[in-house]
């Protein structure tokens, strides 16, 4: 068996008859990870989408109807729960080991049959900024890599967010002091001249879950680097945006990844 072999799929309830949604376990470093898989109804070709979600554990959860969102504009959606959730083996470790998760999705994306060959794009939310731009250092076979109000720097994350600390020390195994490995590891930043892909920066300038200035290191350091880097910065949200802003701006992003040329 191989990373991304999906070993079960059931269907989904899905909150628009124009897409299809599946419960999946695929197989991510040994382990058997669930995901939600979405599917355009109408039969064709389309590009592939990896949704890494933020959050940990039950915070900031996949939902049925974002992944749907995200299909709805014409692409096969592949979300990961990452390891330990839902079901899953083994335990989600805050852009770890966990990241095999996202990588093996890609994996299962690219044997899709519905997936155009050289047509698959990351997305990360909040935490799964960092999982974007780890899969996008990692991998070559990337159109595009988009980041939404997502990390970058995992130590001004333990810094920024006191409310995190606890969780952090414990999963990661300590403080940025007592484990700065740990941390760097997890830091995409340090290792942005492996990043092939365009990647787009989208952050509201009064977040206050994942400030702004983890996007303006990402801008700079791609920007030292010679990497293409594009920003939408929106001066009067925060963390979220209202809902038709939000619309509007899937819509427009959608739209950024299909323009840009495949690998």
């Amino acid at each position: 068996m191989r990373n991304g072999e999906i070993l079960d799929y059931q269907k989904y309830p899905s909150p628009s008859p124009d897409v299809h949604l599946f419960l999946v376990t695929y197989l991510s470093g040994g382990l058997k990870v669930k995901g939600l898989l979405a599917e355009p109804a109408e039969e064709g070709l389309y590009d592939g989408f990896l949704y890494l979600r933020g959050g940990i554990k039950g915070v900031g959860m996949v939902r049925p109807g974002r992944i749907v969102q995200f299909a709805s504009e014409g692409f096969v959606v592949m979300a990961p729960f990452y390891r330990g959730n839902q079901g899953g083996e083994g335990n989600e470790d805050f852009a770890g080991e966990d990241r095999e998760d996202a990588l093996s999705a890609l994996d299962l994306l690219a044997g899709h049959p519905k997936v155009h060959p050289g047509r698959i794009h990351a997305f990360g939310f909040s935490r799964g900024g960092v999982m974007a731009l780890i899969a996008g250092n990692e991998r070559e076979d990337l159109c595009s890599v988009v980041t939404w109000g997502g990390v970058s720097d995992m130590v001004l994350t333990y810094e920024e967010r006191e409310d995190l600390r606890r969780m952090m020390k414990r999963v990661i195994g300590g403080s940025p002091n007592k484990k700065p490995e740990a941390y760097e590891w997890r830091t995409p930043l340090h290792d942005l001249e492996k990043m092939k892909a365009p990647m787009l920066i989208i952050h509201g300038a009064k977040d206050e879950n994942v400030s702004l200035t983890h996007s303006r290191l990402l801008k700079e350091r791609a920007d030292e680097l010679g990497k293409r880097a594009e920003t939408w910065y929106f001066e009067e949200y925060t963390h979220y945006f209202p809902p038709s802003v939000n619309r509007n701006t899937v819509k427009r992003l959608t739209e950024w990844m299909k323009k840009q040329p495949s690998v």
